[in-house]
């Protein structure tokens, strides 16, 4: 089988195409390449912000735990008294939701003092609002 010419010419610039295809093939590949090594070192970067970050909070948590471990323990007495605040405004919570919500007036006690908190004056008495309670810091 012989080639005339025109087949060669045909042949040629199949060969060309071919070649054009293959270098932008290959062009393409580097490009994804470089964007996949992009990627590869900013997942490398957040892996070590986030190890550093977990270190550090780990080490604060380590912090506070030896903190709540070797702070002093409150007196059976105030943690008595503080049980009994807790649940009294745990009771009371209902009849004050709204006005601590700002929806209305302060409820009004109908009872009568006892003579213990008549004789113990209290800001948050006088405003009709119950004290907040104190944070505890190591």
């Amino acid at each position: 089988m012989a080639f005339d010419g025109h087949d060669e010419l045909h042949l040629s610039k199949k060969h060309e195409e071919i070649l054009g295809k293959r270098a932008v093939l290959l062009q393409q590949m580097e490009i994804c390449y470089e964007q996949q090594k992009t990627k590869k070192k900013h997942r490398a970067m957040m892996f070590q912000t986030a190890r550093e970050r977990n270190a550090q909070i780990l080490e604060d948590f380590q912090k506070v735990e030896e903190c709540l471990r070797t702070r002093p323990l409150l007196h059976p007495d105030v943690l008595n008294l503080q049980t009994r605040y807790w649940a009294s405004v745990e009771q009371n919570l209902p009849e004050w939701e709204s006005y601590l919500l700002g929806r209305s007036q302060a409820p009004t006690s109908e009872e009568k003092p006892s003579q213990d908190a008549e004789n113990v004056s209290s800001p948050a008495r006088s405003k009709g609002k119950p004290p907040r309670p104190k944070p505890n810091v190591c």
